[in-house]
């Protein structure tokens, strides 16, 4: 395979692929464009902030990714994610470094949109995602107080505020919810 054939096989990926150095967007496939609504041009260049709902989930989950992606080599979640738009979307994130010992100078991140399968329709602060996101992988309120580095009982506050917003009745009622939307 040539460097011609990389290039077309990285831009018809069935996801969204970027190629990162320090957390900033150095390359993108068209899939990355229309997924978040914005060219090569704008993306290219940028930081991953621009991605996110708020500056303060991008440093947080910043910092929570690095000791992970160190010890395993890569990293995977479910977040949410924010159009050029401003519309936020529900996002599966993969990602891998180049180098395990400096996991943010360069990497590959594919994004895949699940906005088809889990619509956002509540107004969410940025720990209320967070805990969202979690409770959506099984973890548990002392889990997720461990991932997030706050206590358990600040988890339940945030699952009970969830379940307000959400009309959740249990714990299971409000991660169905949070799957349909």
């Amino acid at each position: 395979m040539d460097s011609a054939d990389y290039r077309l096989a990285f831009e018809m990926a069935p996801v969204g692929l970027v190629l990162s150095r320090n957390r900033a967007m150095l390359d993108c496939n068209r899939h990355v464009c229309e997924m978040f609504g914005a060219s090569r041009e704008v993306l290219i260049g940028q930081s991953f902030q621009i991605l996110y709902p708020s500056a303060d989930e991008y440093e947080r989950l910043g910092a929570h990714m690095a000791p992970i992606l160190n010890a395993r080599g890569h990293y995977s979640d479910n977040r949410i994610m924010k159009r050029a738009c401003g519309e936020l979307f529900w996002c599966h994130v993969t990602g891998r470094p180049l180098r395990r010992e400096d996991p943010h100078a360069a990497g590959i991140w594919s994004f895949e949109d699940l906005s088809a399968q889990r619509p956002v329709k509540a107004e969410l602060t940025g720990r209320e995602r967070e805990v969202a996101a979690r409770l959506l992988e099984g973890m548990t309120s002392k889990e997720i107080g461990k991932a997030l580095a706050i206590s358990h009982r600040t988890v339940e506050i945030y699952r009970a505020r969830l379940m307000r917003k959400y009309g959740a009745s249990t714990a299971a009622d409000l991660v169905h919810k949070l799957i349909a939307g």
